[in-house]
């Protein structure tokens, strides 16, 4: 269990103080517990006591055992690839990669799904079905693949959807971005500079912040409205970004529905445009040759 998911698991035990506290700890996770118990202490406004006894209330026996279960989710936060096949290589047992990544996929995919609130997801597709406010997507070196994926999706349900490339020219997209505009932001550890300088500067905009990251959480997950975590470790090398895509797919289909007469018409003409550039094959037509 993350350490987040132990502390969360008990808010509603918590007194008025130790909800304050939880509150701090959660603004700057992992780095807010990594202190000393006096610093931590002050910067939630609490006493010494107040921590000890939110601890002991979610299962820690001290301060130095919250701070090594802290230290083991920032080493997973931070860890390259090198780092996380040694660790599965040493910890699963050997079976064939079909079973073992497999299985680990789907489990990261349910229990992603399992956590996901469901008025949250629903204001994500209220914002993404505004037509007053216009999308911005933006992934990193490995989430871009996702993000142009959801990009190529929105962009055939509604108008106003713009992906940032992977490269500089991404300041030059957002220098008319407007107040109540939509960031889609997706970053997972690692977590990459550009991707958090991008949520910043339409956050200072006033635009509305959705993050899709994983479950330790990127650094944005501050200035994000909504915040959806799923899991991504598997036996290998490289995250699964199965879980992820997962809820995008889920959001497509969501939005898709609201807006069905307006995705419709947008199709029909879309499909025209792909019958007169001859795209697509059509089976039971005869083509002819010159």
């Amino acid at each position: 269990m993350r350490v987040t998911d132990q502390l969360l698991q008990h808010r509603e035990e918590m007194t008025p103080s130790e909800r304050q506290l939880l509150s701090v700890l959660l603004d700057d996770y992992p780095l807010s517990g990594l202190g000393s118990i006096t610093e931590l202490a002050a910067n939630a406004s609490v006493s010494t006591t107040t921590v000890a006894r939110l601890l002991q209330k979610t299962g820690f026996k001290g301060y130095p055992q919250f701070q090594a279960a802290l230290r083991r989710e920032l080493k997973e936060m931070i860890s390259d690839p090198v780092a996380k096949r040694d660790v599965w290589k040493t910890d699963l047992p050997e079976e064939h990669m079909l079973n073992r990544y497999s299985r680990q996929a789907l489990e990261n995919q349910r229990r992603s799904l399992d956590e996901v609130d469901p008025d949250e997801f629903d204001g994500l597709c209220k914002l993404l079905c505004d037509p007053n406010r216009r999308i911005f997507i933006a992934g990193g070196r490995i989430t871009g693949t996702l993000a142009q994926y959801f990009y190529l999706h929105l962009q055939m349900i509604r108008p106003d959807v713009r992906l940032l490339p992977f490269s500089a020219s991404w300041t030059h997209e957002l220098l008319d971005i407007r107040k109540g505009d939509v960031l889609i932001a997706l970053d997972v550890r690692r977590y990459e500079n550009t991707t958090l300088v991008i949520g910043q500067l339409c956050h200072e905009r006033e635009a509305e912040i959705v993050l899709f990251t994983d479950q330790w959480r990127s650094p944005i997950h501050r200035l994000a409205r909504h915040t959806f975590s799923a899991r991504i470790a598997v036996p290998s090398a490289w995250d699964s970004m199965a879980a992820i895509l997962v809820l995008l797919e889920c959001a497509v289909a969501e939005v898709q529905e609201r807006l069905w007469d307006d995705v419709k018409a947008r199709t029909d003409a879309l499909e025209e445009a792909f019958d007169r550039t001859k795209l697509f094959r059509k089976f039971g037509q005869s083509s002819s040759s010159s």
